[in-house]
């Protein structure tokens, strides 16, 4: 009989995303949906084409299940972490991510000599942190990076669907010259690019700054001599999709075209030469990462600007996909 992975918010955004990419593989027969909310319980839906209802949130819905992945509101997740399932967490919300056994994972971003080690929760790592570690690993494989710097581009969509409504309603209203909503930010993102949310903001912007970096440390930690980067995360007016601006400075230069043939590999997606640059949008739905606009830096010879973009929602949930094809 087959193992049963039990998935807690398969009504959010992100538990939407981690079902299709499960419904396109044979672990999706063994999906079982679980509402992270009341009121969401016995809903009707789908996974790969075949309906599915979402169960309610008790113990039974999870304790028996090989592998339980995370992937609702804080308090879906406690209420799953307290009836103390036997099967594997994959945590996508971090609500587990304090447990002295937890490991940070982005198998995308850790290579075949990293050991797996089950005995804990598995907390899927920040995407931002997972795709900067895919892009940092592979260009320093082939050209040794001296430094970097990252400047970090965040969607709505990071806060889930209250997120991306309170951008839409912020758009809205002020083109028709209300007041706009802002219970999520805090402050106006609509036409706003932020270094910081309101005061009032339920998850500041720094704290998750200090995520990607803390998650990024780990990463990289695996990774001999890649060298952490500073980063900067600024909140976006946009709905969905990361974007990031690299500079990064190797022990000695390649050219432009030598970058982009070491980035020419699975998971990548390079717009060389002519080719438009990615952006947040084209690479919705999209797996892996784009990687464009590959220029040198005219004051310093030895460094290179890199763009790239991702779907966030699309990694994290591969990531946990990945994560529980290692368990059943």
């Amino acid at each position: 009989m087959a193992e049963t992975i039990a998935l807690v918010g398969g009504e959010t955004l992100l538990g939407k995303e981690v079902r299709d990419v499960l419904g396109e593989t044979a672990l999706g027969q063994q999906l079982r949906l679980v509402a992270s909310a009341e009121e969401e319980t016995g809903t009707l839906t789908e996974i790969g084409g075949s309906p599915a209802f979402l169960a309610k949130l008790d113990p039974d819905a999870v304790e028996d299940a090989a592998v339980v992945i995370l992937a609702g509101s804080a308090g879906s997740s406690k209420a799953a972490l307290e009836a103390h399932p036997s099967g594997l967490i994959i945590d996508l919300t971090y609500a587990a991510e304090h447990d002295p056994s937890a490991r940070i994972r982005a198998p995308q971003a850790e290579g075949v000599e990293y050991e797996v080690d089950h005995t804990g929760p598995q907390i899927v790592a920040h995407p931002a942190a997972t795709a900067i570690a895919m892009v940092l690993k592979r260009l320093h494989a082939n050209y040794p990076i001296a430094r970097s710097v990252v400047h970090i581009f965040e969607p709505a969509s990071e806060y889930g669907t209250a997120g991306i409504e309170e951008l839409q309603q912020q758009t809205v209203n002020l083109l028709s010259f209300q007041q706009v909503p802002k219970k999520v930010f805090d402050t106006q993102l609509a036409y706003a690019l932020l270094a910081q949310l309101g005061s009032e903001a339920p998850v500041p912007l720094n704290e998750l700054e200090d995520r990607i970096e803390r998650h990024l440390a780990s990463l990289l930690e695996r990774t001999e001599g890649v060298p952490m980067p500073s980063l900067r995360l600024i909140q976006a007016p946009v709905f969905h999709g990361y974007s990031f601006s690299f500079w990064i400075e190797f022990e000695e230069a390649p050219g432009a075209s030598d970058i982009e043939d070491a980035m020419n590999q699975e998971m990548f997606d390079v717009r060389a030469g002519d080719l438009e640059p990615p952006n947040n949008v084209g690479v919705a739905g999209q797996s892996g990462i784009a990687v464009g606009a590959i220029t040198p830096d005219r004051n310093n010879a030895s460094a290179f600007w890199v763009w790239a973009a991702m779907d966030n929602l699309r990694l994290a949930a591969e990531s946990a996909a990945l994560i529980a094809g290692e368990a059943v």
